[in-house]
């Protein structure tokens, strides 16, 4: 996984088959199951080669795969070598190399890396949390975005989501009073600190780069509170069909553990062709 906040990054570089593992996981594969078909719901139903798609932060590579599986160039980018190479292993075994690129690069650096209008996708999934100055990313990525038509996909930790956590998780009262102003959280599988956004938050911060919309989806919201008897792996598929719903729902949606919010620019500002 991802992209450092300050000296952070050392979690992602020693951390690549621990968060392996966790996409293992019910949980991990939700959180990538439900992003990655809220992302179909919006990109071409014939997709091709033409098409070209960046994945910041892509991790070990799991949704960049399934997008180049139908057809779309992608570009996989991530901070950490050893995710890196967890990555180009899949992308080998895969046979999906001719239509993938594999790079090293912080997400802090887009500018540096890519030429303006470079891509008609880009995943931001799970980056802003990590990063010191997420609205820059934001702009970064805005600027890679070939005109009007080009989607991007950002999937953050929902604040409200974090007040659910503590109270019905862990029983922790006062946390989940705290979390309901937090600005930061803890996660639990590096044990660091992690940003915390409202929809309110996104949503403004898209508006600032001139992005809009189309549609935002909670992301989990409610598998993990299930009780033990709900095995996750036998209900899977049924746990899956229901968050889908859920999640397109904004009354459920706002109390999810992830915002996703596809977004293009908005029509007024857009340049095709940039």
């Amino acid at each position: 996984m991802k992209m450092p906040v300050n000296t952070d990054g050392e979690r992602f570089q020693n951390g690549a088959d621990k968060y392996a593992t966790y996409l293992e996981t019910p949980e991990g594969r939700l959180r990538s199951d439900l992003a990655f078909a809220n992302l179909q719901d919006f990109l071409p139903s014939q997709a091709s080669s033409s098409l070209r798609a960046l994945d910041i932060g892509c991790g070990t590579g799991a949704t960049a795969i399934r997008m180049a599986r139908s057809g779309i160039h992608v570009t996989l980018l991530d901070f950490s070598p050893a995710m890196l190479n967890i990555a180009e292993r899949a992308v080998h075994e895969a046979g999906i190399k001719e239509i993938t690129a594999i790079r090293q690069g912080d997400a802090t650096q887009l500018a540096t890396l890519f030429n303006p209008g470079s891509f008609d996708v880009i995943l931001c999934h799970n980056i802003l949390e990590y990063v010191d100055h997420p609205d820059a990313v934001l702009r970064d990525s805005a600027r890679l975005l070939r005109g009007s038509s080009a989607l991007l996909s950002v999937l953050v930790r929902n604040q409200p989501g974090e007040v659910f956590k503590a109270a019905i998780l862990s029983g922790d009262l006062t946390a989940a009073e705290a979390c309901i102003t937090a600005e930061w959280g803890q996660e639990s599988l590096y044990k660091g600190k992690v940003r915390l956004f409202t929809s309110g938050s996104l949503q403004s911060t898209l508006k600032q780069q001139s992005l809009s919309a189309l549609a935002e989806r909670g992301v989990r919201v409610l598998s993990d509170y299930l009780p033990s008897s709900v095995s996750r792996v036998a209900n899977y598929e049924r746990i899956f069909e229901l968050e889908r719903k859920l999640g397109c729902r904004p009354e459920f949606a706002a109390v999810s553990r992830y915002i996703q919010c596809l977004a293009r620019f908005a029509s007024s500002s857009a340049k095709d062709g940039e």
